[in-house]
């Protein structure tokens, strides 16, 4: 009798153990990325690295996230941007400079103007991390970047409006953290794209540490790195700090 059950029972433990082996699928990889990517609050301690044709410049910066809605960023150095700010609050942006004292709205075509000159727009600081809210994604496939085991799915947007139709991600299998990245028009051109050369583990998540953006539209562009020095998680943040007044002081 004993016998008789465990070898009826033999299908079922082989079909479980075929279930456990099965890969993530895609949505499930997509939810992974967006958990290590996003946060309640994020306050961050960065600088971007421009490298122009004739000149590199180093510009560093502080910012206050509240999840994907409002962010602030005040820029510390060089001495020329020292003091200019940027305010994000949901599909608005508006930047202050203490060389004119003036607050300005980027709206419109403006969004689309690259930041400081580095191969960021501001189309691409205002965009939402959160990709399965906004994506449809599927597994194109597995391939090797760095010697590291990664899966490459491809994204088609949910709705209208968004800086990017269709992205593409190698995302690293271990640490479900995108490793490469190509950003596409909706006529299917490549617009940018983006390289991660290292990652670090915070708390209990993995985030990037050193990016490469390229504009692949601007001819013979040597890309832009943004480097995090330091970045807190889930810290609380005043609501004052997300105010168009805050700007100024």
């Amino acid at each position: 009798m004993i016998r008789i059950f465990l070898l009826s029972a033999l299908p079922l433990l082989y079909s479980g153990i075929l279930l456990a082996q099965l890969p993530p699928n895609a949505e499930e990889i997509i939810k992974a990325v967006d958990r290590n990517l996003s946060a309640r609050t994020t306050v961050l301690e960065s600088k971007m690295i421009v490298h122009g044709r004739r000149a590199t410049r180093t510009i560093s910066s502080k910012s206050w996230m509240l999840g994907q809605e409002k962010a602030f960023t005040e820029y510390m150095s060089p001495a020329r941007e020292k003091g200019t700010k940027m305010l994000k609050i949901g599909n608005r942006m508006w930047t202050y400079s203490p060389q004119t004292d003036r607050i300005i709205q980027i709206s419109g075509h403006m969004l689309r103007q690259s930041v400081m000159g580095s191969d960021l727009s501001y189309e691409d600081m205002m965009e939402d991390p959160k990709l399965f809210e906004r994506y449809n994604a599927v597994i194109d496939g597995e391939e090797i970047i760095d010697n590291i085991d990664c899966w490459r799915i491809l994204l088609t947007a949910r709705e209208k409006g968004l800086a990017y139709n269709s992205r593409k991600l190698w995302v690293d299998k271990e640490r479900m953290i995108p490793l490469r990245e190509e950003l596409y028009a909706k006529s299917g051109k490549l617009i940018k794209s983006l390289r991660i050369s290292e990652v670090m583990r915070v708390g209990d998540r993995w985030y990037p540490r050193i990016w490469l953006f390229k504009d692949e539209l601007k001819l013979n562009s040597k890309g832009t790195e943004w480097i995090v020095d330091k970045i807190e998680f889930d810290l609380d943040i005043p609501e004052k700090r997300f105010t168009k007044s805050g700007l100024r002081k």
